[in-house]
């Protein structure tokens, strides 16, 4: 069976300016990756050319074996939070999600479950333009689990949310591992991805620096911060 994602050499240029350069890195199923780097460093761009909103200069990036663009059914494969702007701010949270339900041939009892788990219940007849932005990052969650997905794709998921959300939220990844889920989330929240993740992928300057398991990665340094600032701004691993 092919790996959930396989960066091959990937590369993105935008006016002759690598933005991700020769990128490979295979990650493994079943387990919580956090995919770090500073602000410039190519993460974004990375995640847009796995999930087939920009091309690739060169090399490829595929999911399960395939580019996104070719997967079939993709939204009952691989679920994706990038922002929390795709709901309509004057609809409440709980008839967005089952508008994304109905075009997805999803039932209006996962729409109820599903707001449920992110605990947004008690508002889901709400405006969304009501909501604050850790709700907001709560409706994108469960919009990204209505396909029920193999790999959850998920770009800064604790912005907006207090401590006690990021504490929640550790917990609702290690119980979407848990069911067999694979999870690749970027974070700039270094001390919570310490917490939370079980391999860490890092890059700077659009190039791969370090790619192991967490305690492999922070080996020799008392934090995932240490090693991360030692990665980023004293070479490559």
């Amino acid at each position: 069976m092919a790996s959930p994602v396989v960066f091959s050499q990937l590369t993105k240029t935008y006016s002759g300016t690598h933005a991700v350069n020769a990128l490979s890195a295979e990650i493994p199923s079943g387990r919580i990756t956090g995919f770090l780097g500073p602000n410039g460093a190519g993460k974004s761009t990375t995640l847009r050319c796995l999930l087939g909103l920009a091309r690739p200069s060169s090399g490829a990036a595929t999911v399960f074996g395939s580019p996104y663009r070719e997967l079939r059914n993709p939204l009952n494969r691989v679920g994706v939070v990038l922002d929390t702007k795709g709901f309509q701010p004057q609809l409440s949270g709980g008839k967005n999600l089952g508008l994304m339900a109905s075009g997805m041939g999803v039932s209006g009892k996962r729409v109820a479950e599903l707001m449920e788990l992110v605990e947004l219940g008690g508002v889901g007849k709400k405006p969304v333009k009501s909501y604050s932005l850790g709700m907001r990052q709560r409706l994108s969650l469960a919009s990204a689990l209505l396909g029920d997905p193999e790999l959850l794709v998920l770009d800064e998921p604790a912005n907006g949310l207090d401590p006690l959300g990021i504490a929640w939220l550790r917990a609702f990844l290690r119980n979407l591992q848990a069911e067999g889920r694979t999870v690749l989330v970027s974070s700039h929240q270094l001390a919570e991805m310490q917490n939370t993740v079980d391999d860490v992928l890092i890059i700077h300057q659009g190039a791969l620096v370090a790619h192991d398991s967490l305690d492999a990665v922070m080996a020799g340094d008392d934090s995932l911060e240490a090693a991360f600032l030692r990665l980023t701004q004293g070479g490559q691993a």
